[in-house]
């Protein structure tokens, strides 16, 4: 495993001259490390890098393009960063998505390797994602930080490899359409505003996680766990709520059971104390073999926090857990 790179300016603005100089001393480890491991017989088990994107980023992406043709890293992850990181505005996301996009188009045999892609703060073009799942065929891993192709835009997703989406606070996506993902395994959703259905569902056999944090205002419609899950069978529902509105509506059995029978994990998260227990229980009449239910209540009233694990291995409810 090489190191990656890890900013150290968080407590002021980036300048032009930071972003440079940071990406050169990413570049020259970069090329150090590959050179002393080119003559050797090991190849490299893992190469994370993190880096900012930039001019310099091409350099990054053509010093690592040879190791990867020549088989010598077994599994490549890239996390690339904004200069602009909060308060950005939409031509900052706007210049990020050209950034990027001219970045891939120069390193396409780079990307074409990465097992692993973490972007952040970009506005892409419609045809854009397409691109990029095209040309990034062993993809395993992708990560999304308000990324974006503009209002209510929709992104859809084909890929052979994924076995891992994170969408994180990208909330102008309208929604994400999962049409075919054969290996996708894990899907996370990190704050939506959409009044729809955050994703849908099309062939995805192999998801088993799905994990949702959102904080509910009153626009979000009520999500059906039937509705959203369609014809897959989960074994780990993961829901924060932020200890605000409850958007999830409680169905019945029949309704639960094709898509719960396989659950064997569910965790609730932060949970308003004003929730009652009738709304928690509905996911156990259709789950018939959950393992393990926690649930995590926060009070507004004097900030503590009540956690509630009932393990239905040995049939003990441990309530609660811890209070503090």
């Amino acid at each position: 495993m090489v190191a990656s790179f890890q900013p150290k300016h968080e407590g002021r603005k980036l300048t032009s001259d930071d972003i440079v100089r940071a990406n050169t001393n990413v570049l020259e480890a970069t090329r150090s490390i590959l050179v002393k491991r080119a003559g050797g017989p090991h190849t490299i088990h893992l190469l994370r890098m993190q880096f900012y994107l930039g001019d310099e980023s091409i350099f990054i992406g053509h010093a690592v393009a040879n190791t990867i043709a020549t088989h010598k890293v077994a599994s490549v992850e890239f996390t690339i960063l904004t200069k602009v990181r909060t308060k950005f505005t939409n031509n900052d996301l706007l210049t990020h998505g050209r950034q990027f996009m001219s970045f891939l188009d120069s390193c396409p045999n780079t990307f074409g390797g990465l097992a692993r892609l973490t972007l952040e703060n970009l506005r892409l073009g419609e045809s854009d994602f397409p691109k990029i799942f095209s040309i990034c065929k062993q993809l395993e891993v992708l990560c999304l930080y308000h990324c974006d192709m503009g209002i209510e835009s929709l992104l859809e997703v084909e890929h052979s490899q994924l076995s891992e989406l994170v969408i994180g606070r990208s909330v102008l996506i309208k929604r994400v359409d999962l049409k075919w993902v054969p290996k996708l395994t894990v899907l996370k959703f990190n704050m939506f505003r959409s009044q729809d259905d955050p994703f849908c569902l099309g062939y995805v056999p192999l998801l088993q996680t799905v994990s949702i944090i959102n904080t509910g205002f009153s626009w979000h419609k009520m999500l059906k766990i039937s509705e959203l899950l369609g014809e897959t069978a989960i074994s780990n529902l993961h829901l924060n709520f932020k200890s605000e509105k409850i958007w999830v509506k409680p169905e019945g059995r029949r309704q639960l059971l094709p898509v719960l029978h396989k659950l064997r994990l569910v965790n609730l998260i932060n949970i308003s104390e004003e929730c009652d227990l009738t709304w928690i229980m509905f996911i156990l009449q259709g789950a018939p073999t959950l393992k393990e239910l926690r649930i995590l209540v926060n009070s507004c009233a004097d900030y503590s926090i009540l956690v509630f694990i009932i393990s239905f291995r040995s049939s003990n409810l441990l309530c609660p857990v811890k209070n503090f």
